[in-house]
């Protein structure tokens, strides 16, 4: 007696391709495909039905026709579905046997890690004492490198390079067999280290990930012809013990800031952005910088005596409406935008002074050159004319670069970094701002409305950095008119319609430096708070200045971040902070 053939029913229209559903005529699949993979031909007669339309008498939602009784699928519809289906088949014997695969070497990798528990290396105490270094020492009188081979994996015979104790971080990790190579970075330096032996058979070296911190001890080699590492030398450690364990997996370090990361994460997780060879070389050639600055000031003739301003006031020097008010003990304070009117106190009793101090901008500009709170090293010069204060910027900004590129580390950073970076040539290109106009017109570059510059034109960023690029020098842009300058800068007394004023634009970055001439009239000064419509009361004690025996002085501002923009090759300033703020960010 033969058997009776199952049932299994689909219907495209009204069918669903869920497990959870039968197959009956009460409970359909959508597909053929679902039907043959949920009741395969292999488990016995099976008749595949599927129902029968008549277009046009019925409507429903997503279904139109008559539904009428079941009959069986179509010997092409068969053919073409089960060709689906043995494709279906050889990828999921696939899947299954890369499961089975991943569950063996994963239970393999288990065993391992247990088996890895077990073994405890000790270290030998009949070894040579360790010295203990950082990874940047290199000074052939405390550390001899060996060279040639070894049978050994450690190995102080005659002719032995010198035991060291290190600690860092893991900066890079590469296991092959029997041997692990791994990267350690301090801070100051970086150092490869060779595990071999059972110490690469211990649980740590087998869950070891970057950024976890140790301590190593081993001997200091050569490294071998064609190959490479830091320095071109080793470790090849005798021992090691871990200080701290990193995170893995989702949540290791290359996970968190992976190189394809938008931006705001990065922002979010800057402390971890920081541990990388870019940023933190940015970090170190800021220091070195701000060193140069400090050492360039105390060597020019005259000097510059660094002082410290205050960053609470109660003035305004670029605008009230880039300032950042909050409550003073019931008064009403701001940030400092400059601390140049503070400078200018100074000049009577300590001579040509200078600061290294926050200056803080409520400035909603999202452009790559701005920051809400940035890095301002400002001078103000006493008894000096315009053409004084330009050399002078000549002078400090590029003996900066001449002091801070003799160190050989910021150096090769800055090699490393921007690899095109030259030391700019003096004297800068002097360019008036009607010439700028001028140039903008001839090259039709447009102003912000999309038409042709035109004198009073605030020159826009884009259009700067434009101009600046092209002529690809440092250019010191001059003679800004009256109205779009601060009140506090002297008139052009050739021109008054302009002031003895300056922009240091370089290539890529634009504006970097702003300075001018100070007013030191009395009534001249009185008259410039009037037109901007500034009470001059709270400005007593800036105004007795051109009471108190004037002098012809002046001053600039340069920002940091921009400096280190330009001589670095960074696209964004905020790449050049150690935490930037700017619009709407203000974490970490």
């Amino acid at each position: 007696m033969v058997a009776a053939s199952k049932r299994v029913c689909f219907d495209e229209g009204l069918g669903t391709d869920d497990p959870s559903v039968d197959g009956s005529q009460q409970e359909p699949y959508k597909t053929l495909l679902f039907a043959l993979i949920q009741h395969p031909p292999s488990d016995g007669p099976i008749e595949y039905l599927t129902r029968k339309r008549e277009a046009g008498a019925v409507q429903g939602p997503g279904v139109s026709g008559v539904h009428q009784e079941w009959i069986p699928a179509t010997q092409s519809a068969l053919k073409k579905a089960s060709n689906s289906y043995e494709q279906y088949k050889k990828k999921q014997a696939r899947r299954d046997e890369l499961s089975v695969r991943e569950k063996q070497e994963s239970d393999k990798r288990q065993q391992a890690l247990e088996e890895a528990k077990k073994i405890d290396i000790q270290q030998d105490p009949k070894l040579p004492k360790a010295l203990k270094i950082r990874l940047n020492e290199k000074d052939p009188a405390v550390i001899k490198l060996r060279s040639g081979e070894s049978k050994k994996d450690v190995d102080y015979s005659e002719g032995r390079g010198t035991r060291v104790r290190v600690t860092g971080r893991v900066h890079r990790l590469r296991t092959q067999k029997d041997v692990v190579f791994l990267t350690l970075q301090d801070g100051y330096g970086f150092l490869q280290c060779v595990l071999t032996g059972d110490l690469t058979k211990t649980y740590d070296a087998l869950t070891m990930t970057l950024e976890t911190s140790l301590e190593i001890y081993g001997e200091m080699w050569e490294v071998p012809p064609k190959q490479h590492a830091p320095d071109d030398r080793e470790l090849h450690a005798d021992y090691y013990t871990v200080i701290g364990k990193a995170a893995g997996d989702k949540e290791a370090i290359t996970t968190r800031v992976a190189p394809d990361a938008d931006a705001q994460t990065l922002y979010d997780n800057r402390h971890l952005v920081l541990r990388g060879e870019n940023a933190s070389s940015v970090m170190k050639v800021r220091a070195g910088v701000l060193r140069a600055f400090r050492q360039t000031y105390e060597e020019i003739t005259p000097t510059c005596l660094e002082v410290t301003p205050p960053c609470m006031v109660q003035t305004q020097v670029e605008g009230g409406a880039t300032l950042f008010a909050f409550d003073y003990y019931g008064q009403k304070a701001y940030l400092t935008q400059s601390s140049q009117l503070y400078l200018e106190t100074c000049l009577p009793s300590l001579g040509n002074v200078f600061c290294v101090a926050p200056s803080f901008r409520a400035e909603k500009s999202q452009t790559r050159r701005h920051l809400s709170e940035y890095t301002h090293i400002e001078a103000e010069l006493d008894f000096i004319t315009f053409d004084d204060l330009l050399v002078h910027l000549e002078l400090v900004m590029c003996r900066v670069i001449e002091i801070a590129l003799t160190n050989p580390q910021v150096a090769q950073l800055v090699r490393d970094l921007n690899p095109e970076f030259q030391v700019p040539e003096r004297p800068f290109k002097r360019m008036k701002y009607a010439d700028a106009i001028n140039w903008l017109v001839d090259h039709d570059i447009k102003n912000t409305e999309d038409e042709p510059h035109k004198f009073g034109d605030d020159i826009a960023e884009a259009a700067e950095r434009k101009m600046t690029d092209i002529i690809n020098r440092p250019i010191f842009l001059t003679h800004f008119p009256t109205e779009i300058k601060a009140f506090y800068m002297k008139k052009d007394p050739e021109d008054p319609r302009v002031t003895e004023s300056v922009d240091c634009l370089m290539p890529g970055v634009g504006e970097i430096v702003g300075g001018s001439m100070r007013m030191d009239d009395y009534e001249e000064l009185m008259e410039a708070y009037k037109r901007v419509e500034i009470d001059p009361t709270p400005y007593y004690w800036y105004t007795d200045q051109r009471k108190y025996g004037t002098s012809p002085h002046g001053g600039y501002g340069l920002g940091l971040e921009r400096f280190l923009a330009w001589m670095c090759g960074r696209y964004t300033v905020k790449e050049c902070s150690l935490y930037p703020r700017f619009t709407d960010r203000c974490t970490p």
